[in-house]
């Protein structure tokens, strides 16, 4: 997309950017957005052509960034984020954080944040630790609840802190109908993960704590893609024949057990996934001082730092995770 004359950047097609960015999914994007998904695309289309470059690569399965669109998307956010500042005045109530998906850890943390300190006001996005990380330093979030590895501290390296906040069971859901069992063995069955691959474009953080499983127990795990919402993973568990076990987790499990399906320790090891509270350097607000505040009063008083386990089975977690975790 080279050789014509570029027009000035139409702020609504960068904001429709960000969330396709940050959803990296064309029809979640739209309903997001409120708007047909053939319409998104041709808004992004527009901006491509506005800027020149290819942003997006597109297939069957996936949407991902190009370098460029990475790039671009970092300049976006700071865009925006000044055309906001200009539009209104500083909102020294409001708190803006993140969600991975419907995960529990950060919203448990966050309703118990509302129900302390009423009168501030949270401002919310979904992004992965990755995006969330790149958005604290840029000054687009104010906490963050992310998994800490040590490629994101090399990648960043200075400007923020971290603290480990919870250490988040997995369980193996089996397949409704299955027996009620406590405990199974992770080798009774193949282990299918609702993760990318390895080798595709959207393979993140969560993907590169699977393969050190992979690589810790031999086993070889069944990766299905990340279908995100708890609802598209349920529908696809109840779809499936094959006997299973879906390694997930515990957030998702206990819905998973809500809803009549089988869910089971696992008998060899128990993986855990550390979620860490990172936050800029330097002097805090008083709405970041509560918030770091209310979720080491819930990690108290929910053990998240001493999750349940079958007697005797030991936790796990990548050795990068262990090494970064006390920051």
């Amino acid at each position: 997309m080279t050789g014509h004359s570029r027009s000035a950047l139409d702020l609504e097609r960068i904001r429709k950017f960000v969330v396709v960015a940050d959803e990296l999914h064309f029809s979640r994007a739209a309903a997001k957005l409120f708007i047909s998904q053939p319409a998104l695309s041709k808004q992004i289309r527009r901006l491509e052509t506005d800027v020149g470059a290819t942003l997006f690569v597109r297939d069957s399965r996936h949407v991902a960034l190009t370098p460029r669109g990475e790039r671009f998307l970092h300049l976006a956010r700071q865009l925006l984020a000044t055309a906001d500042q200009m539009l209104r005045e500083p909102a020294p109530h409001h708190l803006r954080i993140a969600h991975i998906f419907e995960l529990d850890t950060s919203r448990v943390v966050a309703d118990a944040f509302l129900a302390a300190h009423p009168g501030f006001r949270l401002v919310q996005s979904q992004l992965d630790s990755a995006r969330q990380l790149a958005a604290l330093l840029a000054d687009e979030l104010d906490v963050a609840i992310i998994r800490v590895t040590s490629a994101l501290k090399a990648a960043h390296p200075a400007g923020w802190r971290h603290r480990l906040l919870r250490l988040e069971p997995f369980r193996l859901v089996g397949r409704p109908g299955d027996p009620r069992r406590p405990v199974v063995s992770v080798h009774e069955r193949p282990l299918e993960v609702f993760a990318d691959a390895p080798g595709t474009a959207l393979y993140n953080v969560h993907g590169r704590y699977l393969s050190s499983l992979e690589q810790h127990t031999g086993l070889t795990l069944h990766w299905l893609g990340n279908p995100g919402t708890f609802d598209t993973c349920h529908a696809a568990l109840t779809r499936a024949r094959d006997s299973a076990y879906l390694l997930e987790f515990d957030s998702y499990a206990r819905r998973y057990d809500d809803l009549g399906i089988p869910v089971h320790r696992p008998r060899e090891l128990q993986p855990v996934y550390p979620w860490s509270l990172a936050w800029r350097e330097g002097g805090q607000p008083e709405s970041v001082r509560a918030f770091l505040a209310v979720a080491e009063e819930v990690g108290t008083r929910e053990r998240w730092l001493n999750p349940e386990r079958v007697d005797g089975v030991p936790l796990w977690a990548p050795a990068e995770d262990l090494a970064v975790a006390g920051g």
